[in-house]
């Protein structure tokens, strides 16, 4: 039977990783798979189910393929990701149209449940998430220049509005040598930039006893040929220590970057959140992790409206906002997710209020990231060239202090009679301007 599957991967780039797995299982099964899911037989959507924003974005997919499927236009549904692994009842009993729903343990069996579709069999399947090993090839999504690498999966913190203890269990941490040569794989395929994630990628290797191998890892890695950046996404504040930033600024490496969530600044906030710390504590160690890493760029998440934040509560997290100055910060706003502990606290905090919050937040980021960029002007930054943009009329790409998707580009000239470069190439720009928040420049190579 011959048929063509497509696929729709939705949320972090950890999910995108699933994806990018069990698309490698179904090439290796001599499936053929198309990149256009408007025009496969069948389709794989990989649903996220972290916040009410991301539930709502992977069921508006589930209903549209529905329409194609209601018209001819497509044949079956399969649904996985963190959606399918939270709400397996709902997913089947409300939505008919999926004619597969799968848990994040059968991910492995995506090759035999497409199979069992195809013929026409329902096919429902959530066995335990360990069954999913974490390892194994993958059919890359991302440019063949860079690639993520993920270390662990699930998270032990249980920070009480997060539902990705629900969905994906506690912290289990891959296998150093996996990663090392997983790692290894990848650079001989081409790619020039690793970008490492988990939940909580400072706790990599904890729960196998002897504290945290991070670093450790990260010296491994760095003896790769062939990888010129290396990225750090996801670490939590609490457990950034001196080992961590030693390593960070010895190896060329890694970039100078680090994404450091850290939700909130209030003290009474982080505690009814179940995080530690407090704005002192946290100011203290951003100002540590400047001197020992100098030049750093931090990115963070923070969330306004959490119950109990009050006025006085929120001012002070849009003062901590405006003292740290962090180069990247994006901010949400709370979501009551059912089966955490948030859901359910006394103070909760109208969605209009959480909102607006989060919008003054931004503005006040805004700012800060402008004066920023601004800064940038005259200086000459290594780039990660990624394309060519007809319309504009340049080349694009990022600094290194720039994670894809989440982050800005820079556009560049290259001057009469220069060397085009290409996609994964690496060039010296100097910045010029600043022009709609995006920094324009020239190479200089």
């Amino acid at each position: 039977m011959s048929f063509k599957v497509g696929m729709v991967s939705l949320g972090c780039p950890k999910n995108q990783m699933d994806a990018e797995q069990m698309l490698a299982r179904l090439q290796n099964a001599g499936i053929t798979l198309t990149a256009d899911a408007g025009q496969a037989d069948l389709v794989i959507i990989n649903t996220c189910g972290f916040i009410e924003e991301a539930k709502q974005e992977s069921i508006e997919n589930i209903l549209e393929f529905a329409q194609l499927k209601a018209e001819g236009r497509l044949r079956k549904i399969v649904v996985t990701g963190c959606l399918a692994q939270r709400y397996q009842e709902e997913l089947v009993s409300e939505l008919p149209e999926c004619d597969g729903v799968l848990g994040l343990g059968a991910n492995a069996d995506i090759v035999e449940a497409v199979k069992a579709v195809m013929t026409g069999e329902k096919t429902v399947r959530f066995p335990a998430r360990e069954c999913w090993t974490l390892d194994g090839p993958r059919l890359l999504t991302t440019p063949g220049f860079y690639a993520y690498l993920r270390i662990g999966d699930g998270c032990s913190n249980r920070c009480a509005y997060c539902a990705i203890p629900l969905i994906r269990g506690p912290l289990r941490s891959r296998g150093m040598e996996e990663v090392l040569q997983e790692a290894r794989t990848l650079a001989e395929g081409g790619v020039k930039e690793l970008i490492l994630v988990a939940q909580d990628l400072t706790l990599y290797g904890a729960e196998t006893g002897g504290g945290p191998k991070l670093p450790e890892l990260l010296e491994k890695l760095c003896e790769i040929d062939g990888l010129r950046w290396i990225r750090l996404l996801y670490c939590y504040p609490e457990h950034i220590d001196d080992r961590l930033l030693e390593v960070i600024a010895a190896q060329e490496k890694i970039v100078n970057y680090l994404d450091i969530p850290i939700q909130h600044s209030s003290e009474r906030v982080l505690a009814a959140m179940n995080r530690p710390g407090g704005g002192e504590r946290l100011k203290a160690q951003i100002r540590h992790i400047r001197e020992q890493v100098p030049g750093i760029v931090l990115r963070t998440t923070v969330m306004t409206g959490f119950p109990g934040e009050g006025k006085a509560e929120f001012e002070e997290l849009c003062e901590f906002v405006r003292e740290m100055r962090f180069e990247r910060l994006g901010c949400f706003a709370f979501s009551p997710e059912e089966g955490t502990p948030a859901c359910t606290m006394e103070g909760q905090v109208s969605e209009r209020v959480r909102n607006r919050r989060r919008d003054i937040v931004m503005e006040t980021q805004a700012r800060i990231a402008d004066e920023y960029s601004a800064a940038q002007v005259g200086k000459t930054a290594v780039v990660l060239v990624e394309g060519f943009d007809r319309y504009a009329g340049c080349w694009f790409g990022r600094s290194a202090a720039d994670a894809p998707e989440i982050d800005g580009k820079v556009f560049f000239m290259v001057p009469d009679g220069g060397k085009k470069p290409r996609p994964g190439d690496f060039v010296q720009v100097r910045i010029g301007e600043v022009l709609e928040g995006e920094l324009m420049g020239e190479c200089v190579d």
